[in-house]
């Protein structure tokens, strides 16, 4: 412990007090621009919409919200690349997760923004099985689509860079009875892959995580699962537990001998908020990375 204002702290969690546990989960506190940046997303998806046209609109599973938005490529047999939103697993959707669908288009892949439900309407283990539903339905119908089911990449954002995380740290062929490499790529972004500070911060006042959820929606302690390669990025002016969350989940992924390449990136001057635009440009960031694993080029 240690002596604040005259009075001793415990730590929570490694050498946090509550009220610096908490900070490092909200990432508002270290991004000014937040509010501005996240309204920027359904600005500029709305843009791609009018350049692209609306998507189609392809129910995944029976629930109102098991649905996703597929903005085609005229290429056939084309690689899909699924989106997984972020928003604190409690907000934002599929609309707001268009911006980054145009240059993927414009360079010969699908583009597939997921809508599932969100907090506080189902458990977190519930919008992880509807993210894994949602690649699972794309794999089983992807000829009908026009794309190639042997090259589904998943790219996700804060919360969604977990969903994507546990995604490719699931059991396929146990769960869905798929391929153990269904997925042959993934960009995870700014996310959380181990949840025990998670449950130990105020965000679990809705996330409502126990220990159980804990260890089995931890894609950390999962790695023994993952079978394609794994970009996992960050930006420089993210919390320092953002951070240590990515090098973490790298570092158990080379320790665990996984055969398979993964990625450290951070993103130089970028916030929390900031670097999942690089993902919708071409020739930032995490556009270029995403485009050269899926073995494409800027179209």
């Amino acid at each position: 412990m240690r002596e604040d204002c005259g009075y001793m702290r415990a730590k929570v969690f490694r050498d946090y007090d509550q009220a610096e546990l908490d900070r490092q989960y909200d990432q508002r506190a270290w991004a000014a621009n937040a509010v501005a940046l996240i309204n920027g997303y359904s600005i500029d998806s709305e843009i791609v919409r009018e350049r692209l046209g609306e998507p189609e609109v392809h129910a995944y599973g029976d629930g109102r919200a098991e649905t996703l938005d597929l903005f085609r490529s005229h290429r056939p047999n084309a690689p899909i690349l699924v989106f997984v939103h972020g928003g604190a697993w409690r907000a934002l959707g599929k609309r707001d997760s268009a911006f980054a669908a145009e240059h993927f288009v414009r360079s010969g892949a699908h583009f597939a923004a997921l809508d599932f439900a969100l907090l506080p309407y189902v458990a977190l283990d519930e919008m992880v099985w509807q993210v894994k539903s949602a690649i699972a339905w794309l794999y089983r119908n992807a000829a009908a689509l026009g794309a190639d089911r042997e090259r589904i990449f998943v790219s996700g954002h804060s919360s969604g860079a977990h969903l994507a995380g546990a995604a490719i740290t699931g059991d396929w062929k146990a769960e869905f009875d798929l391929p153990f490499e269904t997925v042959k790529g993934a960009v995870c972004c700014s996310g959380v892959y181990d949840l025990e500070p998670v449950r130990r911060s105020a965000r679990n006042r809705y996330v409502l995580l126990d220990e159980r959820q804990v260890e089995a929606l931890s894609p950390i302690r999962h790695v023994g699962h993952l079978a394609c390669p794994v970009v996992i990025a960050y930006g420089e002016r993210e919390s320092d537990e953002f951070k240590r969350q990515a090098r973490d989940f790298a570092a158990a992924i080379e320790r665990h001998r996984v055969p398979v390449a993964v990625e450290l990136v951070e993103g130089p001057g970028l916030n929390h908020f900031e670097i999942i635009n690089t993902l919708g440009s071409p020739t930032g960031l995490l556009g270029r990375l995403a485009l050269r694993q899926m073995g494409l080029t800027i179209g």
